[in-house]
């Protein structure tokens, strides 16, 4: 390929390709000539190019700079993300782990409680028995149990839980059973101070056991030997309940307007707000008939 001048004619003419190697030849041969003997390209030239190369090359290496940095944080980031869904799994099975030894502790807890209640009332033989239903509210006043008829349970028989009396079976299946609790509405006891030996009648109350009680009646204490903080167990004259089983704890007492008999209120021996399973009692109380 031939490089194209205009002449003075303006009829272009062609050089031809030996001429214009044979000149670039003798240019750089010239170049390299001064170059080596001559300081003009550390003289002028040199102040040129710290004017127009330098700056040039200082903007090229911050760039590759800011590039190389930039890509440092990528990768940085990309790790740290990597690192952070690792420690969110590590977080999640962790919470996991506690959450069945969470568990197992509290099943841990009520069976230890279910033994030593077994072992408490050791004369009577029992069942133990999961809840699997209960009635609409924040307390276990009436629930379902998951044993029935075929598992030796019958109506009325009792059923504790935690420190003492829970309640007594009102109806049953072959393989589920529905109990009434003590703080029932239309639920009553017949107890006994444990210390005096004194009779009275605890009655249930959903509403008194918003704030953790529930009311007993007729309690003759001519002595006035009966105190806050005396226990009240089951009585022997009661028709529905196996006598000495605890069911809570004198709160309040005060005088009737009769000046005859006493009343007040009792903390149940049972929480009523966590119960998860129960122990039956297969036997039931003998009627006087």
């Amino acid at each position: 390929m031939n490089p194209l001048f205009n002449n003075r004619r303006g009829e272009p003419f062609t050089l031809p390709s030996k001429y214009l190697l044979f000149i670039l030849t003798i240019v750089c041969t010239a170049l390299i000539v001064i170059t080596f003997n001559t300081n003009l390209f550390t003289g002028p030239l040199n102040v040129v190019a710290q004017y127009i190369v330098v700056p040039f090359q200082k903007g090229i290496t911050y760039v590759s700079e800011n590039v190389i940095s930039l890509t440092d944080r990528l990768q940085s980031v990309q790790q740290l993300m990597i690192e952070n869904e690792s420690l969110k799994e590590q977080v999640a099975n962790l919470t996991t782990e506690n959450t069945n030894l969470e568990q197992d502790k509290y099943e841990l807890t009520e069976l230890q409680e279910l033994y030593d209640l077994d072992q408490q009332y050791s004369g009577y033989e029992k069942i133990g028995a999961r809840i699997i239903a209960k009635d609409a509210g924040n307390w276990y006043h009436s629930f379902v149990i998951d044993k029935g008829s075929e598992d030796g349970i019958d109506i009325d028989m009792n059923i504790i839980a935690g420190s003492g009396l829970v309640g007594r079976v009102v109806d049953v299946g072959p393989h589920w059973a529905k109990a009434l609790s003590i703080i029932a509405d239309n639920s009553a006891v017949s107890g006994t101070v444990l210390s005096t030996q004194d009779n009275l009648i605890v009655s249930g109350s959903l509403e008194l056991y918003e704030n953790g009680v529930i009311s007993f009646s007729k309690l003759v204490d001519d002595a006035d030997k009966v105190n806050v903080g005396d226990k009240i167990v089951t009585s022997n004259i009661s028709d529905k309940y196996l006598p000495g089983i605890l069911v809570g704890y004198i709160t309040t007492l005060e005088e009737d307007s009769n000046n005859l008999t006493k009343s007040g209120t009792l903390t149940p021996a049972v929480d009523f707000e966590h119960i998860d399973v129960v122990l039956v009692i297969l036997e039931k109380k003998q009627s006087a008939d």
